[in-house]
């Protein structure tokens, strides 16, 4: 929370929305949030969203735990400009203040990615970085990232970490960026931690069995906290003998050690 909030403003919550946007499954939302955090979500009239379809969808979802406090329709929810669900925002080049101005008139808002935590692997940033600019507090609530599941659940360093988030696509580049963070990794013994767009997975799997050494650790967490989650981390020398080792569509994390 900022320490120069003012008391007379709302404050910006950054919402954790379930990691099963996409997927065919939707468990209970309070097998993976916390009660606290969906009543908070509940409370809140005024959004900034990636996408104000799926938003709707998941307050929906909210409100069959426990009762929203207006209906959706009355909602004010504003979606992030489609260039920083590109790009991202995290280089300070987008001004996220206009869309602050709900706080800035002493309404709290909202802050909810497609999945998982807002600004952690997803867009979000700017609109942090601009509540604390503004003196708007900020209020992480709990629930789901998926870098710290895949994480915990690898086996390997999580004393020492780091998210690189996507690798280039270009097969050259891309084998050239894998032999490189294996070499840190291998080195400093950092874990590091990235992750594909759906319908990648087996591409990103096929280059790194073929640009790592067969001694390096590869864990892969996929449709994390689904009933249909995948966790494997074994050598790359194990995975290459694995058959059908990774769904090609469900939202993946990848990290690789030592």
């Amino acid at each position: 929370m900022s320490d120069t909030a003012n008391p007379s403003q709302g404050k910006l919550y950054l919402v954790p929305a379930p990691l099963d946007f996409g997927c065919d499954e939707n468990p209970d939302l309070q097998a993976t949030l916390p009660l606290g955090t969906l009543q908070a979500a509940a409370g809140l009239r005024h959004w900034v969203c990636e996408n104000a379809k799926s938003a709707r969808a998941y307050l929906k979802r909210i409100h069959a735990v426990t009762p929203l406090c207006c209906s959706i329709q009355d909602m004010q929810l504003v979606e992030l400009p489609r260039e920083v669900h590109k790009k991202g925002d995290h280089n300070g080049q987008f001004d996220a203040r206009p869309l602050l101005q709900p706080a800035l008139a002493g309404h709290d808002l909202g802050l909810i990615s497609e999945a998982g935590m807002p600004a952690v692997a997803d867009p979000g940033s700017s609109v942090v970085r601009a509540a604390h600019d503004l003196g708007i507090a900020v209020v992480p609530l709990v629930g789901p990232v998926s870098l710290l599941l895949a994480l915990a659940a690898s086996g390997l360093n999580g004393q020492n970490f780091a998210f690189v988030g996507y690798l280039p696509q270009d097969p050259a580049e891309r084998g050239g960026r894998i032999r490189e963070l294996e070499a840190l990794a291998l080195r400093s013994g950092q874990t590091q931690l990235f992750i594909e767009t759906p319908y990648r997975n087996l591409a990103m799997l096929q280059s790194l069995l073929q640009h790592l050494q067969h001694n390096t650790r590869l864990g892969v967490g996929s449709g994390l906290t689904l009933p249909s989650a995948q966790l494997v981390s074994d050598s790359v020398k194990n995975w290459k003998k694995k058959t059908n080792p990774l769904d090609n569509a469900t939202p993946t994390v990848f990290a690789i050690g030592r």
